[in-house]
């Protein structure tokens, strides 16, 4: 069983926040894959469904941002999870808009939600690293975080979460590269094959000299094949 965990902070004036896109990744996962009702249990609010073959839960922590670890820790030990079984989607200010990354253990960067999260199970979990950017000054980190994304982010915003969601097969199977690969085609599509390529050009032949001319006359020519 995998435990995918999304951050974000609960009700309705905190839905549209960047700091909420977890949330919102979870809930694309569930929307696509036919999971089960929200319910709420583990000081959070859970759905359950399959991905491949897996059997996962999925978590949304209602306990604020700064104190996730609480409802993270309490779903593990009721179905007796190791800490490799977990996956976290939550926001990155160090990635530009519209990436995203997998990353296997590591630092909290000063994340609340991870950092709490590392309090109660240690940092040997994976996480799903959803770019939003960064405003550039520290001062301003945290109106950033807990204002809404603008309606002209909407189309890699959708993008971002319905590749995640594509993807999720891949990552409840523990294959980030083909994870990664069903991002990417939604978030940087390749080229139609059908795009003509610039039309090829023959080189112009090469120029051949021209004979040069022959002023001798012609009893000096008649000397000359004789020397």
């Amino acid at each position: 069983m995998k435990l995918f965990v999304g951050l974000g902070n609960p009700g309705q004036k905190y839905a549209r926040n960047r700091h909420n896109i977890g949330f919102m990744a979870l809930d694309q996962i569930a929307e696509d894959h036919g999971f089960g009702p929200w319910k709420s249990k583990f000081q959070g609010d859970i759905a359950e469904g399959r991905l491949g073959t897996e059997k996962v839960l999925l978590l949304k922590p209602q306990t604020f941002m700064n104190r996730s670890g609480q409802s993270v820790g309490e779903a593990m030990r009721f179905y007796k999870l190791d800490s490799t079984d977990v996956t976290v989607f939550h926001d990155e200010l160090d990635l530009i808009p519209g990436k995203v990354r997998v990353k296997a253990g590591g630092g909290h960067a000063g994340h609340n939600g991870l950092r709490s999260i590392h309090e109660h199970i240690g940092a040997a979990y994976d996480r799903v690293r959803l770019g939003i950017g960064h405003p550039g000054r520290k001062e301003m980190v945290s109106p950033y975080v807990l204002s809404d994304f603008a309606k002209s982010e909407g189309d890699w915003l959708s993008a971002v979460l319905r590749g995640v969601s594509d993807g999720a097969n891949h990552l409840a199977q523990d294959e980030g590269g083909k994870f990664m690969n069903a991002v990417a085609l939604r978030t940087a599509p390749a080229r139609s094959s059908k795009t003509p390529s610039p039309a090829k050009t023959d080189p112009k032949p090469e120029a051949k000299p021209e004979p040069l001319s022959d002023d001798r006359s012609t009893m000096q020519k008649l000397l000359d094949k004789f020397k």
